[in-house]
């Protein structure tokens, strides 16, 4: 693996057509997909009926593939090691989360994310364990869908993407820079490993969440409709830092 300045072209590459084939796949399906009746729509999700057609999908293919990797995958990694994966991804976020902080003009909390991953980087070994928290380093969630909220910008319509699931016209905007300010896009050179390492970040979450998504199964009678309002209650929730007003802020 190699770092730094030789990027090879293909990493860059490989990324953009993925991004591209993305968006063919979204605009397929917009086209292709029925109407919700208006009587019934909720005016924060306009795109209903595409965004249901793509959590039947994305249920589809949980079920059939990333549920049973993330089974298999806490099956056979012991829980300090499963521990020690999930801190080293921790570790990687807060380099978004100081950027973030410092766009937002937060200038304390993106101290303590650049201070977390120094100290998690080096005394942690890589953020495999999480020394900075003993130190009273705070750790955060930022990401740039909330700095464009921070900084005015409404959400816009619900939208739930392939594979990534929940978001929104901000969110989505917000995904791509998050995914070239990301040290696996820009840092690591090998294809391979970058993306190894963001398979591997995503079953690790996934397992995370499986007690979570048996949670949803049980109580939910319409799962879609009880994920959009968690999404957009917790994304209305981080951009306001736990206090949001109270008037609707969707358009």
């Amino acid at each position: 693996m190699t770092v730094g300045k030789n990027r090879k072209p293909g990493h860059k590459h490989i990324a953009g057509c993925f991004r591209q084939a993305t968006l063919l796949l979204i605009g397929s399906l917009l086209i292709g997909c029925a109407t919700v009746d208006p009587e019934y729509a909720d005016k924060r999700d306009p795109l209903e009926s595409f965004n249901r057609a793509m959590f039947t999908f994305n249920e589809k293919l949980d079920q059939y593939v990333a549920k049973p990797l993330a089974r298999g995958y806490q099956f056979i990694t012991p829980d300090p090691v499963n521990r020690g994966i999930t801190r080293f991804f921790s570790n990687i976020d807060d380099v978004r989360n100081a950027l973030n902080n410092g766009l937002q003009l937060k200038l304390g909390p993106a101290g303590s994310d650049l201070g977390r991953f120094a100290v998690n980087t080096t005394i942690g070994i890589l953020g495999f364990t999480d020394p900075a928290s003993e130190m009273g380093l705070e750790k955060h969630d930022e990401d740039f869908g909330q700095t464009l909220g921070y900084w005015g910008m409404g959400p816009g319509p619900y939208l739930v993407l392939p594979v990534i699931g929940p978001s929104s016209g901000r969110d989505l905007i917000g995904f791509g820079v998050d995914w070239v300010s990301d040290p696996l896009y820009w840092e690591i050179d090998d294809v391979g490993v970058s993306w190894g390492l963001y398979v591997l970040r995503y079953v690790d979450r996934r397992a995370d969440l499986l007690a979570a998504t048996r949670v949803m199964e049980e109580a939910a009678l319409d799962p879609y409709a009880f994920l959009r309002e968690s999404y957009l209650q917790r994304r209305k929730h981080l951009v306001y830092d736990g206090n949001p007003p109270m008037e609707d802020d969707f358009f």
